[in-house]
């Protein structure tokens, strides 16, 4: 390479009710024994001073034995359901390498009479990490992650809530010792295990074909094209075999299971489509290559499954003791599924959130054997009534009478304590069923085509799930935890009848400003299904809960007796774990295969004469400099820089140097690193150079000619670079590439813009960008890309480096820092909470729900390892995720469901951590209990993930047919069911009211519109937002508010701190609220938009605008003037509070009616008709029609 020396200028807790499973859950099978191997590395491998905690926040541990890695390990192996009774044959662990059934999103939406029918059988290779590395030191962690705030109450001004510590427990001689593992193997219940994939060793058979909505939807957001299989191997995975190949189109179906797994809901075709079902399990496969296989089961983040499960399918059927015995060391072995010749940063996390808290025994005391649950009548209450209104159960209580178990296999078992009185328990579920109580609010019919005014005053509340009150206080926020039901039904059959899509909606790891942190040597687990304790779960006695997603009777540890807040021992009930349905753990070593990474940032940034031109290298390198103290990270943090044009330019910082050293490599067709060693420097150590580094680019490529860009080698360059420790890539682009490998040709047809018929080239013109993005995501490596493109760029392909990285997209269109000033402090203002947000490295989420239900399609940036494991290689506060889910087995026996997620991430700081977030909903078993839960936003949200890949997989008119399909089927699914219904009525629930309106404002955004023109990266960008933001901002991006701001008075107010914020009504999204005399503010959710009549108040224009009239008002006009007068103050409290409520600030822009942005204004105003599209009314009015056919 060339050196050339620069120059630089100067200058919950609830009681259960007496609830038993049924028989077969309490069978046991044996669990593994510890391999000796893996255990000498762990002791060797692992720092004994790493997670010495601060004093004042962290207790030492209560156990004095080291924990057995090796057999934490074991514990999360999830085993198979066998016929019947237990088995004496080795389990097979659900670490890696196992065999999934799932689809891939291409074909997530079968035909009509075939839903889900067609499988596809995959290997997916789980990601690991070696037990030793050599990359970095493990220093002592000084402080925790978050500031410690007193608990519960929040102190003002704090972050987070309080760490949790046992400071305070007895001394360790009190205690058993519960917390060290023998390597002696013990029995672990296996049955009780949801959602566990079945024919997983025998012959796939034919799925029974039913109709429902969730087939009418699916079928038309994938087709029925059915795609060839791969071979599938039923008596097991050939371990030669590729370890991401598909099998795909296997019809099969669970034994009994009635309906087809489904819970998608759009339909666009009204006749069946032709059926799969016909076609024999025999049939001949033919073999696909991996990555092919590998790209269609990943299409565009979306990944099915029909069988979902929170445990694997095993390995193979082979019972050898020595094959189990070697899964796991084989498991820390196996790399993803990328193709990189780099070897791969192992990091077994499938395993490491499966494990956790393990069979709690002392090293020299014998296996205590499980007890037996006490058959109750069918009768029995089920589990889930509010724990907190009872009396604990187990107070005062005598001993338990021994009873005949009922199970083989048990030792014999408990009865349940005695608990309050009867009515207590049946007025602790109260609320949970609307039968035979008035009709709430959410049922009242709602003539649609009669009652214009059905927008509320205010933003839509989520509707509260019908719980009694004890539960509803401990209950998940929605902001992070949400579900499209929130009375869930009983059976697929009435969920089917409801027509409407069964889903959850994702924001796990939003900024909160009280989250408990737990530090506890113990973090107690389900020993069956691996759920964390949480506020749902039930306690039998002190000494033993019940798990409230499969049931299952758990042993409290000791340690867990003891009550840190109250620094009282004997309740585990009043513990923050269940109390709180949101809580972070601080993990042990167990939860990690090699040292947490540390916080490692590399920018790679274009410097060809388009970007120079742009002038974006100053804004980014200023906000570097302003905020370079900020960057998430500790002592170990490092950072690079590469830029590029024709040849990539590395830099040399290492700390020594006079200044920085600029290396050019032109070959890019063999890129390689000039000094790998030096290219990432210690943040602290090089700040000095990296601030002259900063100073100078803006300057030094200002006479360039180079008009070429090699995005895609400088992308091999920079993976090269973060493969050892893993990190963050952030690339700016603002053109298409055009040389090396990676580069694009131009798709858009500038005259096919406004087409009402096809839109082509939403999906990658080549999987390069796909493949380097898997690689990236096997060493944990997230790829965020930064678009300031004025010509078309193929944001389709680019954008894929990001979606399976688990990065995240911006996008700046016509981009220029004079010409575009909104733009350019858009860039400003994003880069500023961009650099200084919190975030996760190599992180794993993990997804479980209550037996009975299982999970499919997942929607977001993220790579999925198995049926229920999205690889999060980071993990930021502003990332949303979607799940859609099915109704595999009735839900009778039940009265709630659970479902809960655990994040588990490294934090910037170095520590391992684990968010938990626990959402509990009542069953219900009516039709109008179903449509009085429904949360209309959400059901809206998950749509619009599903018709992102309908319009990528097939096309954008069966995703735009779709979206009014689901209308039209569930709201003729209600009228058929309401009574005296005139013909010329169209009736909706009031909870459903908002759905026409709200999938017409769908329809007319950019990723759906038709007839208007809209570029093609502005339409894929607005695809890629709507699969990954939360749905609080999604919401805002599909139906803007709009409020009128020229008479805001003081009487309706809020109070927040020390302002005063204006209230002002909700107005319709319809030129006719609009006047001339009034001044108009929409919040669009990433832009605001003010619009001024002509004839507005001249002195609400000098006050807040700060101009004497309309004339004398700029164009481009992004700031509001602080002026000292009721108007202006009102103005600029209301905007500024609604800025605080999301975490990019919008642009503001004054909006004039000769203002080249009147068009994008007018076009939010969804309720009018335009060329291409129908008006509110007129959509009604086709709806009706459709349902009147």
């Amino acid at each position: 390479p060339m050196q050339s020396q620069m120059q630089f200028p100067s200058g919950y807790g609830s009681h259960l009710p007496n609830y038993s499973a049924p028989s077969g859950h309490y069978s046991q099978v044996p669990n593994k024994a510890a391999a000796s191997h893996l255990d000498n590395q762990y002791r060797a491998s692992y720092y004994p001073g790493y997670y010495s905690a601060p004093a004042q926040n962290v207790m030492t541990s209560v156990g004095s034995n080291v924990l057995n890695a090796q057999e934490s390990q074991q514990l999360y192996n999830n085993t198979p359901p066998h016929s019947g009774g237990s088995s004496d044959r080795p389990v097979q662990g659900a670490i890696s390498s196992a065999s999934y059934s799932h689809m891939s999103a291409q074909q997530s939406y079968s035909a009509f009479d075939n839903h889900y029918s067609t499988s596809v059988s995959s290997s997916v290779a789980s990601q690991g990490f070696p037990l030793n590395s050599d990359h970095y030191a493990m220093p002592v962690v000084s402080g925790a992650m978050y500031p410690n705030v007193s608990y519960p109450p929040v102190a003002a001004g704090g972050v987070y809530g309080q760490t949790f510590t046992s400071q305070s427990l007895p001394a360790v001689g009190q205690f058993k010792e519960t917390n060290a593992f023998s390597s002696q193997s013990t029995s672990v219940p296996h049955s009780l295990q949801q959602h566990v994939p079945v024919g997983y060793n025998t012959a796939l058979s034919t799925v029974s074909s039913a109709q429902s909505v969730q087939d009418n939807l699916s079928r038309n957001l994938t087709g029925s094209v059915a795609k060839v299989n791969n071979q599938i191997n039923t008596g097991g995975i050939d371990s030669s075999q590729p370890m991401h190949s598909v099998s795909q189109n296997v019809p099969f179906t669970k034994p009994g299971a009635g309906t087809s797994a489904s819970s998608a809901v759009m339909s666009s075709v009204r006749s069946p489509a032709p059926s799969l079902s016909s076609k024999p399990p025999s049939s001949p496969s033919v073999t696909q290559s991996p990555e092919l296989a590998l790209q269609e089961g990943m299409q565009y983040g979306g990944y099915v499954n029909n069988q979902a499960s929170s445990a694997p399918a095993p390995l193979s059927s082979s019972s050898d003791d020595e094959e189990e015995d070697e899964e796991d060391e084989e498991a820390a072995l196996d790399s993803s599924s990328t193709t990189s010749s780099a070897s791969p940063v192992l990091n077994n996390y499938d395993a490491l959130e499966g494990g956790g808290y393990p069979e709690t025994r002392s090293v020299t005391s014998s296996p205590v054997p499980t007890p037996s649950v006490l058959q109750t009548s069918k009768a029995s209450k089920p589990f889930g009534y509010g724990y907190p209104a009872l009396q604990p159960g187990y107070q005062n209580a005598t001993p338990p009478t021994p009873v005949q178990p009922s199970n083989p296999g048990h030792h014999p078992g408990f009865q349940h304590y005695p608990q309050a009185c009867v009515n207590q328990l049946s007025s602790s579920l109260g609320g949970l069923s609307l039968q035979h109580s008035q009709q709430p609010e959410s049922l009242r019919p709602v003539n649609l085509t009669h009652d214009r005014n059905i927008l509320p005053v205010s933003s839509v509340p989520a509707p509260v799930p019908n719980l009694n009150s004890d539960l509803r206080k401990l209950n998940c926020s929605p902001d992070s935890f949400r579900c499209t039901l929130t009375n869930i039904p009983q059976t697929q059959a009435l969920l089917n009848k409801a027509k409407l899509p069964l889903g959850l909606l994702l924001h796990p790891f939003r900024d909160l400003t009280q989250l408990p942190v737990i530090t506890s040597s113990t973090i107690v687990r389900c020993r069956s299904c691996r759920t964390y304790i949480n506020p749902f779960v039930s306690f039998i006695d002190q000494r033993r809960w019940k798990c409230n997603l499969c049931y299952r009777v758990n042993d409290v540890p000791e340690e867990f007796m003891y009550n840190p807040l109250t620094r009282s021992y004997g309740e585990p009930h009043k513990r923050p774990e269940v109390q709180n349905s949101t809580v972070e753990f601080i993990a042990s070593s167990d939860y990690m295969l090699r040292p947490p990474q540390p916080a490692v940032y590399l920018f790679v940034l274009d410097v060809s004469h388009n970007a120079v031109e742009a002038g974006y290298l100053t804004i980014v390198c200023q906000s570097l400099l302003e905020n370079l103290d900020k960057l998430p990270g500790d002592s170990r943090t490092r950072i690079g820089f590469i830029t590029f044009d024709s040849t990539v330019q590395f830099y040399n910082l290492q700390e020594g140097l006079s200044q920085p050293q600029m290396l050019i490599v032109s070959d890019i067709d063999d890129i390689f690193l000039p000094t790998p060693d030096s290219l990432l420097v210690n943040l602290h150590e090089s700040k000095e150079l990296i601030k002259d580094l900063l100073n100078a680019l803006p300057n030094m490529f200002t006479n360039t000619r180079e008009t070429h860009s090699a995005l895609g080698p400088a992308l091999q360059a920079a993976f090269k670079l973060m493969s050892p420790t893993g990190g963050r890539i952030s690339v700016f682009q603002t053109q298409l590439p055009s040389l090396g490998a990676g580069l694009l040709h131009s798709r858009e047809d500038p005259n096919q813009r406004s087409s009402t018929k096809v839109v082509q080239h939403l999906g990658p013109a080549t999987d390069f960008y796909k493949k380097l993005a898997l690689d990236c995501s096997g060493q944990q490596t997230a790829v965020d890309l930064f678009l300031l493109s004025s010509q078309y760029s193929d944001l389709a392909s680019l954008a894929c480096m990001s979606k399976y990285s688990a990065g995240c997209i911006y996008y700046y269109p016509s981009f220029h820092r004079s010409h575009n000033p909104a733009q350019a402090e858009k860039l400003q203002k994003d880069l500023k909470r961009y650099l200084t947000r919190k975030i996760g490295f190599e992180a794993v989420m993990r997804i479980r729900c209550t037996k009975g239900l299982s999970i499919h399609t997942f929607h977001g940036n993220f790579f999925v390892r198995s049926t229920d494991l999205l690889s999060l290689a980071n993990v930021n506060p502003d990332a949303g995720f979607a799940v859609q889910m099915s109704i595999e087995e009735s839900l009778t026996d039940t009265s709630l469901v659970c479902f809960q997620t655990a994040l588990l991430y490294t934090s910037s700081k170095g520590e391992r951590r684990i968010r938990v977030h626990t959402l509990c909903l009542p069953v219900v078993s009516s039709l109008s209990d179903v449509y009085a839960g429904a949360d209309v936003q959400a059901v809206v949200c998950l749509l619009a993930n599903m018709a992102v890949d309908r319009s990528v997989s097939s096309s954008l008119a069966d995703a735009r047919d779709a979206l009014v399909n689901a209308v039209v089927d569930s709201l003729a699914a209600y009228m058929s069911t309401a009574s005296n219904l005139q013909q010329s009525m169209l009736i909706a629930p009031n909870s459903l009211k908002l759905f026409p309106l709200y999938i017409l404002a769908l329809l007319k955004q950019k990723a759906f519109r038709t007839g208007t023109s809209t570029r093609l990266d502005d339409r894929v960008y607005a695809m890629c937002q709507m699969k990954s933001q939360p749905l609080v901002h999604l919401m805002k991006m599909i139906h803007p508010n709009l409020y009128r701001i020229d008479k805001l008075t003081d009487e309706s107010t809020i109070h927040v701190n020390d302002r005063v914020v204006p209230q002002p009504p909700l107005q319709k999204l319809s030129a006719e609220k609009l006047t001339r005399e009034g001044a108009f503010l929409m919040d669009c959710g990433s832009i605001f938009y003010l619009w001024i009549g002509k004839n507005c108040d001249n002195n609400f224009i000098k006050d807040v605008l700060g101009y004497p009239n309309y004339a004398s008002v700029p164009q481009k006009m992004t700031q509001l003037p602080e002026v000292d007068a009721p108007s202006s103050e009102r103005t600029r409290s209301f905007i500024s509070w609604l800025r605080d409520s999301r975490p990019l600030s919008p642009v503001l822009q004054v909006i004039k009616d000769e203002n080249p942005a009147k068009t994008d204004f007018f076009q939010h105003l969804i309720e009018d008709r335009t060329e291409a599209a129908f008006s509110y009314y007129e959509f009604l009015l086709n709806i009706q029609q459709q349902i009147c056919k």
